[in-house]
């Protein structure tokens, strides 16, 4: 399968990494690729920047968010919440039309607080299913850290991972690649519809008070079911 996965940040690196190691094609889309070849010291958490991570996935591609957009039979957004909408019209319509797109994007501002926006009465998820009818919007993956959505035995014992849509068969695809990263089957929550973003998105808040708790980004929401 054909992958573009779009942002460069840690969630799009470590989800391309886990989308070659299981054999598939992945072309990793940014804004800018020159300057983003030139970068050469580490990011603001300290992650090695993209030259150096390329060097060990050689197979992996760069390209703008059109190229890689084109490329891609399904595109993972993993860019941040605040320039998704734009990443995505960079990547063009004409480029998304009819695919599937995996959504593991939060709409943190973290420029006020953080907070989340939108909030409560929309999501992020509705808003691209909005603005790109044609695309299939799959959100999941967007309640835990980036580490845990591709090994999810990072966290022992049962937990769960959430997906949401409008669109049945993108919904099952999803899951089956939820089940090649590690998830078992049990784990997979269908929410119903692409409404159920906005409450996926709003365990964000939450998640980082946690996150300043626990002291490690290694946990995760469990759902026991009676």
């Amino acid at each position: 399968m054909r992958y573009a996965v779009l942002g460069t940040g840690t969630a799009g690196l470590t989800i391309a990494a886990r989308l070659d190691d299981l054999g598939h094609s992945v072309v990793v889309g940014t804004r800018n690729p020159p300057d983003t070849l030139a970068r050469t010291e580490p990011d603001v958490i300290g992650n090695p920047p993209f030259p150096e991570w390329q060097r060990t996935r050689r197979e992996v591609g760069l390209g703008t968010f059109a190229e890689a957009a084109a490329f891609g039979e399904v595109v993972v957004n993993a860019t941040a919440g605040p320039v998704s909408l734009a990443a995505l019209e960079a990547a063009g319509a004409e480029n998304l039309a009819g695919k599937i797109l995996l959504d593991v994007s939060v709409p943190i501002d973290r420029s006020r607080g953080p907070v989340l926006d939108p909030g409560n009465t929309d999501s992020l998820g509705e808003q691209i299913q909005r603005a790109f009818p044609d695309l299939r919007v799959v959100k999941t993956l967007n309640t835990m850290n980036c580490r845990v959505m591709v090994d999810p035995a990072r966290v022992p014992g049962p937990h769960n991972v959430f997906v949401c849509g409008d669109d049945a068969d993108a919904k099952k695809s999803v899951t089956e690649l939820l089940w090649s990263f590690g998830w078992p089957a049990g784990s997979v929550l269908d929410l119903g519809g692409i409404t159920s973003a906005r409450y996926t998105e709003m365990l964000a808040p939450i998640w980082l008070r946690l996150l300043g708790e626990i002291g490690h980004p290694d946990f995760n929401f469990h759902v026991q079911i009676a």
